[in-house]
């Protein structure tokens, strides 16, 4: 048999830490304030919200009571079946979807999916041409 090493494994080295935040860079905002979040990534409630204050001069109180009462009207009128324009963004709507016959996963039988309603979303061609 071998004999074993019992050798502690190697540590990452000390640059490979955070560093940590000096006078110079506590002054500067934390990246996850950012809502740029780069490809693929999702800007978060909260950071709508500290987008709406920054831009409309409200309290962050204020602000969340905003965004809340704008999706509150957005999802009672979706609701209620009826279209929401948002200029320069797209329609959001209401579109009804037929009964079909589906097929459950990993044992291949055949199933029932009932008719029902799905949120559509149609983008607006001044964000598409932006985009």
């Amino acid at each position: 048999m071998t004999k074993k090493s019992t050798k502690a494994p190697a540590k990452k080295p000390a640059a490979a830490k955070a560093p940590k935040r000096g006078a110079a860079e506590a002054e500067q905002p934390a990246p996850a304030a950012e809502v740029t979040t780069g490809r693929g990534g999702k800007v978060a409630k909260t950071q709508l919200v500290e987008q709406v204050a920054e831009k409309s001069g409200l309290t962050r109180k204020q602000a969340a009571q905003a965004v809340n009462a704008a999706m509150d009207a957005i999802v009672e009128a979706l609701r209620q079946g009826q279209s929401v324009g948002l200029p320069g963004l797209g329609t959001l709507s209401v579109k009804q979807t037929a009964a079909r016959t589906g097929v459950r996963p990993g044992t291949s039988e055949r199933i029932q999916i009932p008719a029902g309603r799905k949120v559509a979303f149609k983008v607006a061609t001044q964000l598409k041409g932006a985009l």
